[in-house]
């Protein structure tokens, strides 16, 4: 078997098109195969615009495209494309090769290739295993997945997860609209406030989704993504995520035992110093060193650890069987931590008066999470892979690079060569 044949079986080139010549530039690496067409291609091709039947009009000047390497040589396939010209209206129009993939430099399978490359490297790494610069791969990445995406279906799309993420220093932000049913990113844009909501409905019912369909929503307490919602999803309901509650519960017995060290009496820097992930975990999760090192400070006389308790008992009052009992929970939970307050000097519990005041403020939000149980989980998990993108890539050159490359790696989209 010659190569030019070897090639032509291995291309899948079928009758319609054949290997003419093969030949390696020692030079410059490359191995070159010339294919052109045969005079069965013209008994399948039709005219785009009526069906008509077509013949060859003339050809195109030698076209490129980058394939898979040979023995390790880069390969580039050549052809003069040839151009129809319908019979009856006339229209000229350029043939479209087989191993053609949707950018036109590329054969499909190396685009195949190349994507399977970025899911696991930053896009500089890519252009030096394949030899292509990143320039020309993140236009072959842009066009992939924007036929993907105009290809997603979101009409079963009825519970919804959104979450701010941090693009670079400086609050730049993008909103991310998630799927929690399918574990799958919908949307993403620049901004944070109540006008991102009207992105995602419109670009949710571009996809056969309907903004009223929504019936839950899962977000920490943002009072723009709140109004978003309340503007735009009629029928939603708003579930305040159970990891921001406690997250905000977290951070309140941080700023205690900050001021705690700061206006403490004698001894509260001693006790305190180097303490700050002890009040962080939770009691079953702490090392045994940790667990010696909490058991050997004065509990009894430090705020700090009086804001921890009530931190593990709003932490347990999710564990409630229904959502009465949660109810009532929550409501003790606020008045305990009032009165606590009160009787405490120099104020130094005030950070969880404003958590039981923000609790009490978006109780029915919280109490939603016992109709649907619907949390945030999947968005803190995309964080995670966000943030590994992110560090991949050290830093895109746009806001539009990173949305791209978070459909591509958590879209689900399906992608033809795949």
């Amino acid at each position: 078997m010659t190569p030019e044949k070897l090639f032509h079986e291995l291309l899948g080139l079928g009758l319609n098109w054949e290997a003419i010549e093969s030949r390696f530039e020692r030079e410059s690496g490359t191995v070159f195969l010339e294919i052109r067409e045969t005079p069965r291609l013209w008994e399948t091709v039709r005219c785009l615009e009526d069906g008509g039947l077509a013949f060859c009009y003339d050809h195109t000047e030698v076209l490129t495209w980058r394939h898979l390497n040979v023995f390790q040589h880069r390969c580039e396939i050549t052809c003069r494309l040839p151009r129809g010209k319908c019979r009856q209206c006339g229209q000229v129009f350029r043939g479209r090769p087989p191993w053609e993939g949707l950018s036109t430099h590329f054969t499909k399978e190396f685009e195949a290739f190349a994507l399977l490359l970025m899911r696991e490297m930053p896009m500089s790494k890519v252009g030096e295993v394949v030899g292509e610069t990143d320039t020309r791969l993140w236009r072959m990445l842009f066009r992939q997945v924007d036929a993907a995406y105009a290809e997603a279906d979101f009409s079963q799309v009825c519970c919804v997860g959104v979450d701010e993420m941090s693009v670079r220093k400086g609050h730049e932000y993008i909103s991310v609209f998630a799927d929690l049913v399918r574990k799958r990113v919908l949307f993403a844009t620049e901004g944070k406030d109540h006008q991102v909501w009207l992105d995602f409905v419109t670009a949710l019912e571009k996809h056969n989704g309907h903004r009223h369909a929504i019936t839950q929503v899962s977000m920490d307490m943002s009072p723009a993504y709140e109004k978003g919602v309340k503007e735009t999803c009629r029928h939603a309901q708003v579930v305040f995520d159970k990891f921001h509650v406690i997250a905000h519960a977290n951070q309140a017995v941080d700023e205690v035992r900050r001021a705690e060290v700061r206006l403490g009496g004698a001894g509260v820097w001693e006790a305190l110093r180097q303490s700050q992930w002890l009040w962080r975990k939770n009691p079953e999760n702490l090392t045994e060193q940790e667990a010696a090192r909490l058991a050997q400070i004065d509990q009894k006389s430090l705020r700090t650890a009086k804001a921890y308790q009530m931190r593990l008992v709003l932490q347990d009052i999710y564990r409630s069987a229904s959502v009465l009992e949660a109810r009532r929970r929550f409501r003790v939970w606020c008045r305990w931590v009032r009165w606590v307050a009160r009787l405490q000097p120099k104020n130094l519990l005030r950070a969880m008066v404003k958590v039981a005041a923000m609790i009490e403020r978006h109780l029915a939000g919280i109490l939603a999470h016992w109709k649907w149980g619907v949390t945030n989980a999947f968005m803190e998990r995309l964080n995670s892979v966000f943030s590994a993108t992110k560090r991949k890539a050290r830093g895109y050159r746009s806001t539009t690079h990173l949305i791209t490359m978070l459909y591509f790696v958590a879209g689900k989209l399906r992608f033809p060569q795949f």
